[in-house]
């Protein structure tokens, strides 16, 4: 049976697959602590199961009208983007989308053509390169230096720019490496990119969830000029524990937020009525379950970081947003007798029985990512589990 180019030549999702692999010994029996998918380990609040549950009971189960984003969705997605990233944008620049990553595939289907080149920061969200080869594009990767938090310099960026590229993706906070750009360094990254044509797709999926004393700015607010040639990405998905509900939205420039409605209009029809009520409900709500949340991540993530630096032959940048830590590991790679992130997973997963993601996934085979968005017992057993492995430093 004849499968499709563009099919073969994909890499399934490196952390659904370390998901699924901890599950089926789960179900063995074996008792496994799971560093893998990125998902927040609290419940929904109540007061958007609520309206959620009320807009159920009420019908509101039919296709949504309009399709790409019921009029108060994109209005609370209006609010929060005034409230939360000091951008002002119209409902009619805001797509409402079957989570995050439906949004960047519209972003990236609506604005490169075959041949086209889309700056790609190492380490990388698994989805992006792969998303761009469904496009007909190419990724340029570009590699942050890990004594710079992965972070890319100006310079980076502005030798890698040819004729033929056609976009930048800006992810920060970052997943995996867990940092975050200032609003100065996202400053200076748009100064490189000026007199460019070319658009920015930035990802701030994890926008409210910044630790500390560290500072996030978007960056279409950086400056007036980056408005009009920014794709903002974001999801209720992380900041209130609403992964499988499965609603993104993005924001920007009229052109590009209307041929991603067309292109949406033939695929998925956009998100579901009900969810999107909730979603309006989430962003433009009480945010105080937001805060408790972030609070509770910043405290996760130091511990997180402190235990593992204390391992043997590891090392770790400190995370300053999102809920992951990305460990250099390369070091044990020897001792352990592999050779790579992929048989250091292996080899964790058999004999400590921890599940966590290759750094192979996200470009870097130095390097795993562990999430810490689990609770603080899991997180102690499981390195525990790694210390009695790996040995402290």
């Amino acid at each position: 049976m004849q499968i499709s180019q563009r099919a073969a030549a994909l890499t399934g999702s490196a952390t659904m697959a370390v998901s699924s692999k901890a599950a089926a010994m789960r179900r063995s029996g074996i008792d496994v602590v799971s560093f893998g998918q990125g998902e927040p380990d609290f419940d929904t609040p109540v007061p958007i199961k609520a309206v959620a549950k009320r807009a159920i009971d009420e019908g509101r189960t039919k296709y949504a009208q309009p399709g790409f984003g019921l009029v108060e969705a994109r209005e609370a997605v209006c609010t929060k983007f005034r409230r939360d990233n000091g951008l002002t944008y119209d409902p009619a620049q805001v797509i409402m989308t079957c989570g995050g990553k439906e949004a960047i595939f519209l972003a990236l289907a609506a604005i490169v053509n075959p041949g086209d080149e889309v700056l790609l920061p190492i380490p990388y969200w698994v989805s992006f390169p792969e998303q761009i080869r469904l496009c007909g594009a190419m990724p340029v990767f570009l590699r942050g230096d890990e004594q710079n938090s992965f972070k890319l310099t100006p310079e980076q960026v502005r030798s890698a720019i040819t004729p033929r590229t056609r976009a930048l993706i800006f992810n920060s906070p970052s997943n995996p490496g867990g940092f975050t750009y200032t609003p100065d360094e996202t400053a200076r990254i748009a100064a490189a990119l000026r007199g460019h044509d070319l658009i920015v797709i930035s990802d701030e999926m994890y926008d409210r969830l910044v630790f500390g004393a560290m500072q996030f700015k978007s960056f279409a607010a950086v400056a007036p000029d980056w408005y009009e040639r920014t794709v903002t990405i974001n999801a209720a998905s992380k900041s209130y524990a609403m992964t499988g509900w499965r609603v993104g939205y993005a924001a920007g420039p009229r052109p590009i937020i209307d041929a991603m409605v067309k292109i949406q209009s033939h695929t998925t029809s956009g998100p579901c009525t009900f969810n999107q009520v909730a979603v309006a409900e989430a962003l433009a709500g009480d945010q105080s379950c937001v805060d408790s949340m972030r609070d509770e991540f910043a405290k996760r993530g130091a511990h997180m970081h402190e235990r593992l630096s204390r391992l043997r032959d590891v090392t770790c940048v400190r995370p300053t947003g999102a809920f992951y830590c990305f460990p250099n590991v390369t070091r044990t790679y020897a001792r352990l007798g592999v050779n790579d992130s992929v048989g250091f997973a292996a080899r964790v997963l058999e004999e400590a029985h921890v599940a966590l993601v290759p750094g192979i996934a996200f470009g870097s085979d130095a390097h795993v990512r562990l999430s810490f968005a689990t609770d603080r017992e899991s997180i102690d057993k499981g390195l525990d589990r790694l210390e009695k492995l790996l040995g402290r430093a």
